[in-house]
């Protein structure tokens, strides 16, 4: 369980998070829905340790094996092959494994390529292969399909569902694809000007919502 008490982040005197309480259960799915800065990528920063909150607490019960990917992930100026490797310890590099995330996110055929020469839906497929090339009990992800096409979005999606079931991990995204969360997670959390303002399970938030300001947001995705 990963438990949030009492969370507030402040920027120039702006609040961008307000949780009061926050309860994260293992071996779940879960999105973050919102509009730009409902607080979504600062609650993920929070959640990975990376950002620290001006008030308030997270405790977790998960051992501390955790991968974390933000919605502009790095590329080091090497190999893609190098870049997916650099994640694992030194005494454990495989190829195989290398080359097996990088198939999983039809990334194989430019293991050669320089990472920081990919484009920016190519990177972040080459970001989640350097996370799945490891078991992870946690992930946390930034709109991990947010500059990706179609087909890179599918890839994206198969590999991480996969991963997740073979891992039996928990997973918390972000995302402003309503079609996206229904895909990938089993519940939804609405967030708007940094605090949760519905949660349940996909199904429900998604297709049945209370808070006129998630259905103003649904009504922005209807063909």
């Amino acid at each position: 369980m990963i438990e949030l008490k009492d969370i507030k982040k402040i920027y120039d005197a702006r609040v961008v998070l307000d949780i009061p309480h926050l309860v994260f259960d293992l071996k779940k799915r879960y999105a973050l829905i919102g509009v730009n800065g409902s607080g979504k990528t600062t609650l993920l920063r929070i959640l990975a340790g990376v950002l620290k909150p001006d008030s308030g607490e997270v405790t977790s019960s998960t051992p501390n094996n955790m991968g974390y990917m933000p919605q502009s992930p790095y590329a080091f100026r090497f190999s893609v092959e190098k870049n997916v490797a650099i994640a694992m310890d030194k005494e454990q590099v495989s190829k195989d494994q290398v080359l097996e995330a990088l198939k999983a996110v039809g990334m194989d055929h430019l293991q050669h390529a320089y990472g920081n020469q990919l484009s920016g839906g190519e990177t972040q497929r080459m970001a989640l292969a350097r996370m799945i090339v490891k078991p992870c009990n946690l992930l946390l992800l930034d709109e991990p399909t947010a500059s990706a096409d179609i087909r890179g979005t599918s890839q994206i999606e198969k590999a991480l569902l996969k991963y997740v079931d073979d891992n039996n991990c928990t997973l918390i995204l972000s995302t402003h694809s309503p079609a996206q969360a229904l895909r990938l997670v089993d519940e939804v959390l609405f967030l708007d000007e940094g605090r949760v303002i519905e949660q349940g399970s996909a199904e429900n938030v998604l297709h049945h919502p209370k808070h006129p300001v998630i259905q103003e947001f649904l009504d922005h995705w209807k063909i």
